[in-house]
């Protein structure tokens, strides 16, 4: 111990004049202050250096190095008692506090040294880190409680019950609430939704799992990345529950191509029994925000193949359902009307629901009627026609004839295509449909004829030629050749070849060839 200052010392150190100081503005200023204040001769030191300094306060100086920790036991037993006498005398403070660094106070979310805050924000950011801990405590002892209510039921009734109330989980997301704001105003960080919500506190999410060294990582976002983890988790423990629905939901959001979560859903479906109209009505906003999402539509029939089966004894219901979908794909269509996959789905529900008839068949012209270049509206409309089991031989390939398919279906479908075909004669699409409906008929190509021949005038002379559609020259080489017309159809084929078709100049030379072989 030092020894006790007898009164009416001799000689005392002169202590080191200091000016007031200022009052100081940001936290580094005040740490200065302080450090000063600890180290009073410090500063004399670092202004004059050693020779520079009076020999009273250049005594002081070295005196204060030796109240370092375990410096004095280095002195003798004579030299301690003459060093803590000088210690007295001249009012040296025996700790003193370590010279500030100037990276010792961080950093804050947005690149600021946290030693240049005013006092008062330095106070208000420390309020808020207090807050932060005392509110990540009290989550903790949450925690600690919901995995006892958790784990209660399966334990036996010699171990006390601990339950977990509603009340108690509002209060605890709150809180959660509370912590991500406080997190992300302190650090940047922003706490996930799964980890704000106790009712994940049971999971341990799984990570991805990418190869060592790997050349291309995907950088997933960092919720997709956490919400994919818990996804894995419940997948793993083969978890179907409502929380589980709500993830893939979410998940769908992030990335509805993701087929794995579509399989998952519809397995939470089958295992919950959620009504499909619920989960229908919900799919239809989700597939109106992706229209070329191939998922949706597999994910679809699913629930249609689940779903039909209950209600297939009820026509009524099956008519309802049908007229739904109508109406639904009709809005899709809209928006897209070549849409692949709402066309391929529409074909696979006509089959499902028994679909055939005139309202899918007008349908159709409408579609046509807005633009007479759908493809896709001319492809559903044969395979609607002459695919219906009331009047077709199931199985009849769609270039082949069959016997079964009325006349008078044939020859409205004649009358409607050459309308459409007047509209556009250089559509493909009738043109092609045409071809079908005469095989379909059993009806050679050469009574169109006369109606292919509207379109092509003068064939063969150079002045005078007009060709009006390069398809109905096509169709024309056809009947030319059914007809055995050999030099007709040859003429054809060259005109196409060298003036009227001529990108397609290699595929009308192999057809020339073709008229050789036969």
């Amino acid at each position: 111990m030092p020894p006790k200052n007898k009164g009416g010392s001799r000689g005392k150190a002169a202590e080191p004049k200091q000016e007031e100081p200022k009052k100081p503005q940001t936290v580094r200023e005040l740490e200065w202050q302080r450090y000063y204040a600890t180290n009073p001769y410090q500063k004399a030191y670092e202004e004059h250096g050693l020779s520079g300094m009076t020999p009273a306060d250049r005594q002081a100086y070295c005196d204060q190095e030796y109240l370092k920790p375990g410096r004095v036991k280095t002195l003798s037993n004579k030299a301690q008692r003459e060093f803590w006498k000088r210690v007295n005398e001249a009012n040296i403070p025996f700790r003193s506090l370590p010279r500030p660094s100037d990276d010792q106070w961080g950093r804050d979310k947005n690149g600021r040294d946290i030693g240049d805050y005013t006092l008062e924000e330095y106070a208000a950011y420390g309020e808020k880190k207090d807050r932060y801990l005392r509110l990540f405590y009290d989550s903790i002892f949450f925690k600690s409680s919901n995995a006892r209510a958790y784990d209660a039921p399966r334990r036996d009734g010699a171990h006390p019950i601990y339950t977990c109330s509603d009340e108690q989980l509002d209060v605890e997301r709150a809180r959660r609430q509370e912590m991500a704001e406080l997190k992300r105003e302190l650090y940047g960080q922003r706490l996930s939704p799964y980890s704000l919500d106790p009712d994940w506190d049971d999971v341990t999410p799984i990570p991805q799992s990418e190869p060592e060294g790997a050349l291309a990582a995907i950088a997933y976002p960092e919720d997709y990345a956490e919400a994919m983890g818990y996804l894995r988790a419940v997948m793993a423990s083969k978890e179907h529950t409502p929380r589980c629905l709500r993830l893939t939901e979410d998940i769908i959001a992030k990335n509805p191509a993701h087929y794995t979560v579509w399989l998952y859903r519809f397995a939470i479906i089958q295992h919950l029994n959620i009504s499909i109209p619920d989960e229908i009505e919900w799919l239809n906003d989700v597939s109106l925000n992706y229209i070329k999402n191939y998922q949706i539509w597999n994910h679809r029939q699913l629930l249609m193949d689940h779903y039909y089966p209950t209600i297939a004894t009820s026509a009524s219901d099956v008519a309802a359902l049908a007229e739904s979908e109508r109406a639904f794909m009709t809005r899709m269509l809209a928006l897209d009307a070549k849409n692949y996959h709402v066309w391929t789905f529409r074909q696979y529900l006509v089959r499902k629901l028994g679909m055939w008839g005139d309202v899918e068949r007008q349908s159709t012209e409408s579609l046509i009627h807005l633009d007479v270049r759908n493809n896709s509206a001319w492809s559903h409309r044969f395979f609607v026609v002459f695919s219906d089991p009331a009047y077709t031989t199931p199985g009849s390939h769609a270039t082949e004839h069959d016997p079964k398919v009325p006349a008078d279906v044939v020859d409205r479908e004649i009358a409607y295509t050459q309308d459409k075909i007047m509209l556009a004669p250089q559509n493909q699409s009738p043109w092609n449909y045409l071809r079908g409906v005469l095989i379909k008929g059993g009806r050679k190509l050469g009574t169109a004829r006369e109606f292919s021949g509207h379109f092509v005038k003068n064939l063969g002379d150079d002045n005078a030629e007009e060709v009006r559609s390069s398809h109905a020259l096509d169709l024309l080489a056809d009947i030319y050749k059914e007809a055995g017309e050999k030099e007709q159809a040859l003429l054809c084929l060259t005109r196409l070849s060298f003036k009227w078709d001529r990108i397609r100049r290699g595929y009308w030379e192999y057809r020339k060839g073709l008229l050789d072989q036969s």
